[in-house]
């Protein structure tokens, strides 16, 4: 029998070090093949423990990171960071995408829109988008 305060559930576990805002997010995240455990596919059910390394794939970004420790419960941001350990190359390479992609959506003149659309705004989009359909 398995010591429960050594094992947790792989999707669960993402929840909880808050790489995922939900628990939907990060069972979907590991069934399509973005998170390995140790350089293998796994399944959402897949028990880790501490020592356990693991590569996330999450909008365009890479995270490898070890496994520091296990809670049952979501914790805190601050706290969620203690929790795993993650690399140096890691770090540097996922800082290097971030800027190339500010520089990307700057150079192609991307930006994000000041306010959510209003009822308007969605009639003018639906009614464009119908129209282009046709």
């Amino acid at each position: 029998m398995k010591d429960v305060d050594n094992f947790i559930r792989l999707d669960k576990w993402l929840w909880v070090a808050r790489f995922f805002k939900t628990r939907t997010l990060a069972t979907e995240a590991v069934a399509s093949g973005k998170v390995q455990v140790n350089q293998h596919r796994a399944k959402p059910s897949k028990d880790i423990t501490t020592g356990t390394k693991l590569c996330i794939q999450k909008e365009g970004l890479v995270w490898n990171v070890t496994v520091l420790g296990i809670v049952p419960q979501r914790v805190s941001a601050k706290e969620a960071s203690l929790l795993y350990q993650e690399d140096n190359d890691s770090i540097e390479k996922r800082q290097l995408q971030i800027i190339k992609n500010a520089q990307e959506r700057k150079f192609f003149g991307l930006q994000r829109p000041l306010h959510k659309p209003n009822k308007r705004d969605r009639r003018l989009i639906h009614s464009f988008k119908a129209s282009s359909n046709e």
